[in-house]
């Protein structure tokens, strides 16, 4: 048992090893992005899919990148990305706020896989930000979600244009900083660990995802 407990002990080294403590920032980002393209051109490739791939997995996950997105059902972002099992480590909920739960499913990720790149994805005619916009009474936990969306609100009002929309960028671009500044995990390794945090928006209509900005020293 002993030595069966080295072996997988010496193993996991090995990969970490080589894996060089996870995929570069930059370059999941690169990934990201051109599986978008691929996706939102209907050229996609569908990649680890396969039995192999899921037999492969039952020794741990390594995704290359964290995605906090929407729960609706229209912004599935292994589709968005034309990824497979294990590429993605995702955070659904609506409205896509980084709430506490939230960061901490993303310090597993960053602490555990060492995954180095984090996304958030707004996407267009998102409905708990309509909400918010229109400030409607939200019935039961509504009310609490709605209200993590309230400061983007705020943020976006004097902007011009689509005030859902402005509210929709404004809110991928707080919660971005959200995670960057959560102490006192994710602000080490976004300041000294070579971790990126991306705020983006999704366009239905296309299926293209815009990058809003690279949040990071």
């Amino acid at each position: 048992m002993r030595f069966m407990f080295l072996l997988i002990a010496a193993s996991a080294g090995a990969w970490s090893q080589e894996s060089g403590g996870g995929v570069p920032a930059d370059q999941a980002l690169a990934r990201l992005m051109e599986g978008n393209r691929r996706y939102a051109r209907h050229k996609e490739q569908h990649p680890d899919e396969t039995l192999a791939r899921r037999k492969e997995l039952e020794g741990g996950q390594h995704p290359f990148a964290v995605i906090l997105s929407c729960a609706d059902s229209r912004v599935p972002p292994e589709l968005v990305f034309d990824e497979g099992l294990g590429d993605l480590f995702v955070i659904r909920v609506a409205g896509n706020v980084a709430d506490d739960d939230v960061l901490a499913s993303i310090e597993y990720a960053v602490i555990h896989l060492q995954t180095k790149l984090i996304m958030v994805l707004g996407h267009e005619k998102c409905g708990a930000v309509t909400a918010a916009v229109e400030g409607r009474e939200a019935p039961g936990h509504l009310k609490s979600l709605v209200s993590q969306i309230e400061p983007a609100v705020e943020a976006s009002k004097s902007d011009p244009g689509d005030k859902v929309h402005n509210c929709v960028v404004a809110n991928a671009r707080r919660a971005a900083r959200q995670i960057r500044e959560s102490e006192p995990v994710l602000k080490e390794y976004v300041d000294k660990k070579g971790v990126k945090v991306v705020a983006a928006d999704y366009a239905l209509d296309s299926g293209a995802v815009t990058v809003l900005e690279t949040v990071h020293r």
